[in-house]
């Protein structure tokens, strides 16, 4: 606890005793504005010309292949080195003969890939077509465990399943047990891509950081395709270099906010908040949305460690109040060092609003209403930590799952984005959709099982860890497991939602789904955006600072 006089009112103090957080410093500061040199105009116009060069032949790739399994291994390398952007009409095209075709004699690694490829792009495909590889008492074959790559297939396409799918759950647990019995004995690359998907399954995987590893494992598959890999590198480095010049623009206006500087009690992560915008969606069209929801995130990042760990009970009311009411005059009634955060927040979002087309104004108050709410579940939560309350579980998560701020990102993720973010996407979002509160309980859960002890130590209000226990009577290794065993069940529901969802465009639905798989990436094992000096430092390293030689 920090202890900090207040002069009253005819010179008596009241000492107030605030919660205490230390957090380490930036660790990427100016980097990006120092280190942020633009591709030399004569690389980039060739890079951008051969590009254009390669997709035409991957184009002609795709009329030329008549071989559905060719196809199916086209489409998934394709995806795996995140150049599907370029050719979202071939895959369509692609897809339908895919799921037309005759599978009949298909083996392990066939229908599997058929199978999480449909899945993958909202296709409804039975379970039931991995019956044919159970014998009469409905154990997987022994044939089938010297086949690590048909294994490897089965495994990932497993983790697309949805609830009373059992046969899915019968298959992980199998081919997770053969993978590790065989993993010392296979050769590279097949080693390397079963160690990376053992330790975070394909549909988990953060994409753009999935495409930096894939690269260097395609490359050493004999049966590559030269022009796909050249492509491949080419877009990465072109898209890099586009997301390092908006780093650059976030880092400016980070630093000319000032509000780290002033709120040391905060965590500085603009440049961590920004590549978790970039994991949700990574490509060219999206710049304009990437700038504004890197904004927005940081903002709410200040705002967490305002209530989470300085501000008292009544400070935390005054401002609650003072975002409700949402007007530059209502800066009056909240406490002097949030008057500059207060101010701030109202004209980043007005900048929001200049930034936006005349027939795109009418976001803005969709997103308000999304940073209102959050603004009351912080505070309630609040409330808990002063009383000590402990809730249970379900009672926690009203609350908590909207306090992960899913909700206000997915919204402000839609904000700056050109196509497909219509007038309905902004209702439904605010109708919080399961799709939206089952990700939002990805994040609450795995960000409590990561960081539940480091916050005890710091007076914070009770996580699900200790909601888990008090109500259950349990230890906290047991609260954790059955926490692990909620984060599956929302995976599930979450898969059955891709299924379903036909309210919003698909590119809406991936933004949320790649929410969830941000959490994989960050809190698998600490909190890795409070702890950003660690892992994420490498990860950050690997998108944003280290190019491929070409």
């Amino acid at each position: 606890m920090k202890r900090q006089s207040m002069v009253l009112v005819g010179g008596d103090e009241e000492e107030i005793i605030r919660k205490s957080a230390e957090y380490h410093p930036t660790v990427w500061g100016d980097y990006f504005i120092r280190n942020c040199s633009c591709l030399p105009l004569e690389k980039k116009e060739y890079m951008i010309k051969r590009v254009e060069e390669l997709k035409e032949r991957v184009r002609n790739l795709f009329e030329e292949t008549r071989d559905v399994l060719q196809i199916m291994i086209l489409v998934d390398s394709i995806q795996l080195l995140g150049l599907d952007y370029h050719f979202e009409k071939e895959i369509t095209a692609a897809l339908r003969l895919i799921y037309e075709a005759d599978v009949e004699n298909y083996g392990l690694y066939e229908v599997s890939l058929r199978f999480r490829l449909l899945r993958q792009h909202g296709y409804y495909l039975s379970p039931d077509v991995f019956n044919k590889f159970k014998d009469d008492k409905g154990r997987f074959l022994s044939a089938l465990n010297g086949d690590a790559k048909g294994l490897l297939s089965l495994y990932n396409a497993a983790y697309l399943g949805t609830h009373e799918e059992i046969i899915l759950d019968e298959a992980i647990y199998f081919t997770k047990y053969q993978l590790e019995s065989m993993l010392g004995e296979l050769e590279r690359p097949l080693a390397t891509e079963v160690s990376l998907f053992l330790e975070t399954p394909l549909h988990r995987r953060s994409r753009r950081l999935m495409v930096r590893k894939y690269i260097p494992i395609y490359q050493e598959n004999l049966m590559r395709n030269d022009t796909i890999l050249e492509l491949a590198k080419l877009d990465f480095n072109l898209l890099q270099s586009l997301h390092r010049e908006e780093a650059k623009k976030i880092t400016i206006w980070w630093n000319d906010l000032a509000l780290a500087k002033s709120f040391k009690f905060a965590r500085d992560r603009v440049v961590e908040c920004y590549y978790w915008i970039v994991t949700m969606y990574f490509e060219p069209q999206y710049s304009r949305a990437r700038v504004i929801t890197s904004k927005a995130i940081s903002l709410m990042s200040i705002m967490d460690d305002i209530y989470d760990n300085y501000s008292t009970m009544e400070e935390s009311r005054l401002l609650t109040e003072a975002i409700e009411r949402w007007e530059p005059q209502a800066v009056n009634h909240v406490p002097e060092y949030l008057k500059d955060f207060y101010l701030k927040l109202l004209a980043t979002c007005k900048d929001f609003e200049d930034e936006l087309e005349p027939h795109e104004k009418y976001r803005i108050p969709y997103l308000q209403e999304e940073i209102k709410g959050l603004s009351r579940c912080y505070f309630q939560e609040v409330q808990w930590g002063a009383e000590g309350y402990v809730p249970s579980v379900e009672e926690h998560l009203t609350v908590s799952w909207k306090s992960t701020g899913y909700p206000a990102i997915t919204c402000a993720s839609y904000v700056g984005m050109v196509e497909d973010a219509t007038k309905e996407a902004f209702e439904w979002v605010a109708s919080f959709p399961k799709i939206l509160k089952s990700s939002s309980i990805i994040c609450r859960l795995m960000d409590d099982i990561t960081s539940h002890e480091l916050e005890q130590e710091r007076d914070h209000v009770a996580s699900t860890v200790e909601s888990y226990m008090k109500e259950y009577g349990t230890n906290v290794k047991v609260a954790r497991e059955k926490l692990r065993v909620m984060v599956e069940r929302a995976w599930k529901d979450l898969n059955e939602e891709c299924l379903r969802s036909t309210q919003v465009a698909r590119s809406l639905i991936e933004i949320i789904l790649n929410l969830s798989r941000a959490m994989e990436d960050i809190h698998k094992y600490i909190d890795g955006y409070t702890n950003s000096n660690t892992r994420m430092k490498d990860h950050v390293s690997l998108i944003l600072v280290e190019s491929f030689p070409i």
